[in-house]
């Protein structure tokens, strides 16, 4: 990981980013930079080096392509006359330790359907306290929607409900929500949000930090990277772990097997103990290589059996032939 400096008009961020990575895009740092600044990726200007002097973002190539080097400060602005000159996006996600994937949101279920898989085995953390708790969620394409409704309601059925706060949320901000930020139009996202086959991402956890009045930590599994939604907002922090394609929550306990009950979701913002565990947990998870690395994996068209590699490939299959439902190999 190296620090690099964003000055930016909020002011002056610093961000630890591994700039060797071949995994890590241009796009990812274009969404490090909105969740910092709520300058939208389209709209963003980055310059480099003295003099400053403009960078080409091409947001699938690696952050390498970039030649950004340690301690590298990023001077940010946004391009005249874009959409969001007059208002600012807030469905952001501050990273502190690299490239954000849960914004992009995951591979919409509209392209992929989700393919990874949660193992039985629950992980488990001893902190000053008790226990920090994987707690593991169905692979449904709630999940996101389920760990938030674990966090918050000790009830991950409480996915749907969670569906129609991000559907009321976005139907009450239209400003904020704008087709800019959602990326299609907001009827369209609306009605996909609503359906239990959509995954959740950056934009759901962004409502869900406000509307709960919490920041929501998610910790990506294979970067570790701390992606951080409603930062330096609220008291309190949630956690929850990414695995590339899925969402599982954190939680703490007295003991390993005390009843949910007993555990608790929701933790001082201020407490790193916590925050230090649930990193130190997805690490474990790394080392038992539970992620996905959306860019490289396998996927099979399940109605043409054609084979692809990675995201792109798929999103590229669904645009040229209406096929919709992909399968790992």
């Amino acid at each position: 990981m190296a620090p690099i400096r964003l000055r930016h008009p909020k002011g002056v961020t610093t961000v630890d980013i591994d700039l060797a990575s071949d995994t890590i895009t241009v796009r990812d740092l274009q969404q490090i930079v909105f969740s910092h600044t709520e300058i939208a990726p389209s709209s963003q200007e980055l310059k480099a080096g003295y003099p400053p002097h403009a960078l080409t973002l091409v947001p699938d190539l690696p952050i390498s392509s970039l030649g950004l080097q340690r301690g590298e400060q990023l001077v940010v602005t946004e391009a005249r006359g874009s959409s969001t000159s007059h208002h600012r996006a807030t469905t952001s996600a501050s990273s502190t330790a690299g490239a954000i994937k849960p914004a992009p949101a995951p591979v919409a279920p509209q392209v992929l359907k989700q393919v990874a898989s949660s193992s039985d085995a629950v992980e488990t953390v001893r902190v000053d306290g008790g226990v920090l708790v994987h707690r593991v969620v169905p692979d449904d394409n709630s999940c996101l929607f389920s760990s938030i409704g674990i966090i918050f309601a000790q009830d991950m059925s409480a996915a749907q409900q969670l569906r129609q706060v991000v559907a009321t949320e976005i139907r009450k901000n239209e400003l904020t929500y704008d087709e800019a930020v959602l990326g299609q139009s907001r009827e369209s996202y609306i009605a996909a949000m609503s359906k239990p086959s959509t995954w959740g991402g950056a934009i759901e956890l962004a409502i869900f930090a406000d509307h709960f009045q919490t920041e929501i930590t998610s910790i990506d599994v294979e970067s570790g990277r701390l992606d951080r939604f409603g930062e330096s907002k609220y008291s309190n922090r949630a956690i929850v772990l990414y695995s590339g394609i899925h969402y599982d929550a954190v939680s703490l306990a007295p003991t390993s097997d005390a009843p949910t009950d007993f555990h608790e979701t929701v933790f001082d913002v201020k407490n790193e103990v916590i925050l230090q565990g649930a990193r130190e947990m997805a690490a474990k998870l790394k080392a038992k290589k539970k992620f996905t690395n959306t860019a490289t994996f396998d996927l099979k068209c399940e109605i043409c059996g054609k084979g692809l590699k990675g995201e792109k490939e798929a999103r590229q299959h669904a645009k040229d032939t209406g096929h919709s439902q992909f399968g790992e190999y």
